[in-house]
């Protein structure tokens, strides 16, 4: 019995055993099913990601391919836009070309026709002719002659006789400096002077008009220190002396006498009126306007804030004395510059937006021409408008100042009609 039993017990034990490592089988094969599916469920995800990252490449590549299509066809379509522009330009450029040309034409047509057009006489004697000789009375019928056929001339203040007809011809020197300036050179001597700007109290002195035309700069010049401020473009010089408007703070207008070999003030006048408003409606910074010729010196003003005409003073060179004064009637409103030729002074106007300057009235001092018998002037169309114009009788040439460029304007002369 007890061998039985002790293999009965064995035989448990064994079963027993077999039990606990089947079990253990089964729990290890679980867990690596278990272990293999998360696995598998793992690589699903991860291809799940890379067909779902596949696919937006995919997506990326269609629309870069698409976006490269429709730049390369929007860039084609450029090119013939700019080619097409091109085109356009090249037609338009020719377009324009030609009408410089037709408006070079009419401007010639109509410069022709200014210097055709002769101004009429404006003394009072009934029967018009023309001055064929010198400017002095003339016997025209021999000694035997009565007195009442003689002309009684009027007191001239100048017994100068030309007038302006035209502009023969310009030259673009150079560009120096800002946008408003003044240039001229002395009528007594070949120096030319620079005023840069619309106040200051120095100017720049060149040998000659080649010198200037030729310098780099100002740098090359004489620099001329005043002892005041000169203000706005409106200097003079003539004889060796500067003539310029000096306006300090709270203080009267007053012209400046310098002597430019010198160096010093030689005399100082009052100004001729209380009034300080521009002489130029175009211009505020010219307070006044001084013009030198061989007639004497000629101050262009303003009467007064509320007077609408530019005003007139002949003053003399050595004591800036006032000798007379008149009313141009030439008005203020835009007016850009003038200057004085023979006594007469031409008033030079323009438009706000720059345009085409025009000499459009005129004022003789011994009333022997007015503006509605004289030719209107047109200036070539330049850079903008002038910020003065300065006459030169010895050259009969006018020194421009426009935008920064320097000018100088010749031009053509004719007798003043007698009446």
């Amino acid at each position: 019995m007890k061998p039985a039993f002790v293999l009965l017990v064995s035989a448990a034990w064994s079963f027993t055993g077999a039990q606990h490592y089947y079990q253990g089988l089964m729990d290890y094969l679980d867990n690596r099913l278990l272990a293999i599916e998360a696995h598998s469920k793992q690589r699903r995800n991860i291809d799940l990601l890379w067909r779902r990252q596949w696919d937006r490449m995919q997506l990326w590549h269609e629309q870069s391919h698409r976006y490269h299509t429709e730049l390369l066809d929007f860039k084609k379509l450029t090119d013939e836009a700019m080619v097409g522009l091109r085109n356009h330009h090249k037609v338009m450029f020719k377009d324009l070309e030609g009408a410089a040309l037709l408006v070079d034409r009419v401007e010639q047509d109509m410069d022709y026709v200014e210097t055709q057009t002769s101004p009429r006489a404006c003394a009072t004697q009934a029967d018009k002719v023309v001055e064929q000789g010198a400017w002095r009375l003339e016997e025209s019928r021999g000694e035997e002659e009565e007195e009442d056929d003689w002309v009684e001339l009027r007191s001239e203040v100048s017994d100068c006789v030309e007038i302006i007809s035209g502009i023969r011809s310009v030259k673009i020197l150079k560009r120096v400096g800002g946008p408003k300036g003044m240039w001229t050179r002395d009528p007594k001597s070949s120096k030319v002077y620079v005023f840069n700007g619309t106040s200051g109290d120095n100017i720049y002195q060149f040998n000659s008009v080649q010198d200037f035309s030729r310098s780099p700069g100002v740098a090359s010049s004489r620099q001329i220190r005043l002892p005041s401020d000169w203000r706005g473009p409106g200097s003079a010089v003539f004889g060796g002396h500067l003539y310029y408007i000096q306006q300090e703070d709270d203080a009267d207008v007053q012209v400046v006498r310098y002597d430019l070999l010198s160096g010093s003030v030689t005399d100082v006048a009052m100004f001729p009126a209380e009034s300080r408003a521009a002489v130029y409606g175009l211009n505020s910074e010219t307070v006044a306007d001084l013009a030198a010729d061989d007639q004497g010196l000629w101050l262009l003003y303003a009467a007064g804030d509320g007077e609408p005409n530019i005003h007139l003073a002949r003053m003399e060179l050595a004591s800036l004395d006032i000798e007379q004064t008149w009313d141009t009637r030439c008005p203020r409103e835009n007016a850009e510059a003038a200057f004085v030729v023979c006594g007469t002074v031409y008033v030079v106007y323009n438009t706000r937006p720059a345009s085409r300057s025009r000499i459009q009235c005129l004022f003789d001092v011994n009333d022997m021409v007015s503006s509605e018998e004289a030719p209107l002037i047109y200036f070539p169309r330049r850079y903008g408008a002038h910020a003065s114009l300065k006459y030169n009788p010895e050259e009969e040439q006018l020194y421009a100042w426009d935008d920064g460029y320097q000018i100088i304007y010749r031009l053509t002369m004719k007798r003043k009609l007698l009446v």
